[in-house]
């Protein structure tokens, strides 16, 4: 019985000294992870603005050859330029409209409801006391 009682305790002992292992390996692999992030984030904005500079180059050079095919076609300067302008704006407000909804998703909408239910947080408090304690009055 004894004998048992060690080796029971012994099995404990290797567990627990595992799962610290275990924890201390999780613990590196996470740091060594956020270590990657942090140094890809910079060249993955250097990137990024890379793309969008030869992005607008090329759509510049896109809207001038239009506005080229559409003069020898026939079209004033004006007209040929109104309706490349008038594309580029459309383009933009989908962008812009597409950006809106992304952010909107973003807001975390759901969660911020479950904690408000579970009175983790008070989701009619503003930066604003004045605003927050007008609407308390109001109601």
């Amino acid at each position: 019985m004894d004998e048992s009682v060690r080796r029971i305790g012994k099995a404990g002992r290797a567990t627990l000294a595992s799962g610290i292992d275990t924890g201390r390996a999780l613990r590196k692999l996470v740091l060594a992870d956020l270590a990657l992030a942090r140094s890809a984030l910079p060249q993955a904005l250097v990137w990024c603005a890379v793309a969008i500079i030869f992005g607008a180059s090329a759509w510049l050079l896109l809207m001038g050859a239009a506005i080229a095919l559409l003069q020898a076609l026939g079209l004033s300067w004006l007209a040929a330029t109104s309706i490349t302008a008038v594309l580029s704006l459309a383009c933009t407000a989908l962008a812009g409209w597409r950006m809106w909804v992304y952010f909107h998703l973003g807001a975390l909408h759901a969660t911020r409801r479950q904690l408000t239910r579970l009175g983790v947080i008070d989701e009619d408090e503003d930066d604003d006391g004045d605003d927050a304690s007008a609407r308390k009055e109001a109601a």
